[in-house]
């Protein structure tokens, strides 16, 4: 394992004053998502569990909310050379969702083998998609070029202050419905990749809800956040891991997010890919909701025990909805073969 290089400077860190001031700014265009409960699910886990359901954001993840609170920053005069963003499909929707809210063009760096339903979605909403080989080409690379001979604003995934705290306001709305229905969480669960959605909700309960933990959930092999903290470092993933959770593929922590999670976060785990696709199930038949791998994973470790929840109060965050129909059947089918 090696340590990550870091990125260029993004600027300095968030707090707690700008997810507060990213939900202002969102007030009106973000999807104000639902905090779900099943009572059946409760007892089944002996736990209270509140699952935030970001699948019916805008664009189907909460990356919509990063996306709109930092491109809704550049200025006036810049925004007629657009922006340009490299994704594996969810970030790519959410900028091509706000750039056209705002009138700004959009051009999207794309791995060749996203998933078919999120590069025609990102399409769909007007940006441009140049497509790459992950394996072979660098996708920072890509989009600095494009960024420099275009003069386009380029947009991080997870790596910038304002879309960490745009990220964040999932936090705000969490604590402020749970206490609507009458529930403190003693512990919050969200997916991790780069990072940027669990730093910005880190930061919101610290401000917020600070006696409760918050916990990175990452798929196996792509753990890179939970070793880091454990490590005190920024470490990278093996080469070679494999996961159908295409949403949670960083290479390893950002540099931004890794600052906030290593001073906020309780600590990370990781669960299997069968671990998800039992989670998948689960939300549709408790909660109703079309879940993508990556976007299970918090839920997956709960159902899976992965941390202790027994009477406490749990919320998960259920980030994104957007999978292909045949890896959404095979996922329920094998699900519901182990049940059987």
């Amino acid at each position: 394992m090696s340590s990550a290089s870091p990125p260029p400077d993004v600027g300095p860190l968030p707090g707690y004053s700008d997810i507060v001031a990213a939900a202002e700014r969102l007030a009106g265009h973000a999807v104000v998502t639902p905090l779900l409960e099943s009572p059946l699910l409760n007892d089944a886990l002996g736990c209270r569990l509140l699952v935030k359901a970001e699948v019916l954001q805008r664009t189907g993840s909460f990356k919509f909310r990063g996306a709109f609170n930092r491109i809704s920053l550049i200025p006036e005069s810049e925004r007629p050379r657009g922006v340009v963003a490299f994704s594996s499909g969810n970030h790519a929707q959410g900028v091509a969702a706000a750039a056209r809210l705002l009138g700004i063009g959009a051009t999207i760096v794309m791995p060749s083998d996203a998933p078919a339903i999120k590069v025609a979605n990102t399409r769909a909403w007007g940006a441009k998609v140049v497509l790459y080989d992950r394996w072979t080409e660098d996708r920072e690379a890509i989009g600095a070029r494009i960024s420099a001979e275009t003069g386009a604003t380029l947009v991080r995934p997870y790596d910038d202050p304002q879309v960490m705290a745009g990220q964040g306001t999932i936090g705000l709305e969490l604590t402020d419905q749970a206490a609507g229905a009458g529930a403190r969480p003693d512990m919050v669960l969200a997916p991790c990749g780069g990072g940027g959605m669990i730093s910005g909700i880190a930061l919101a309960l610290a401000g917020k809800l600070p006696e409760a933990t918050v916990h990175a959930v990452e798929p196996e092999g792509f753990d890179d956040t939970r070793r880091s903290l454990a490590a005190g470092r920024r470490l990278s993933n093996e080469p070679g891991a494999a996961s159908f959770c295409d949403a949670l593929l960083a290479a390893q922590p950002g540099e931004l997010t890794f600052a906030v999670n290593a001073a906020h976060l309780a600590g990370g785990t990781a669960v299997t890919d069968d671990e998800v696709c039992r989670a998948m199930a689960v939300a549709r038949d408790h909660f109703k909701l079309v879940v993508e791998p990556g976007g299970a994973v918090a839920l997956a470790a709960v159902l899976a025990g992965r941390v202790p929840t027994s009477g406490k109060t749990v919320a998960v965050v259920c980030s994104g909805g957007n999978v292909d129909p045949l890896v959404y059947g095979r996922a329920l089918a094998a699900a519901d073969g182990a049940a059987g």
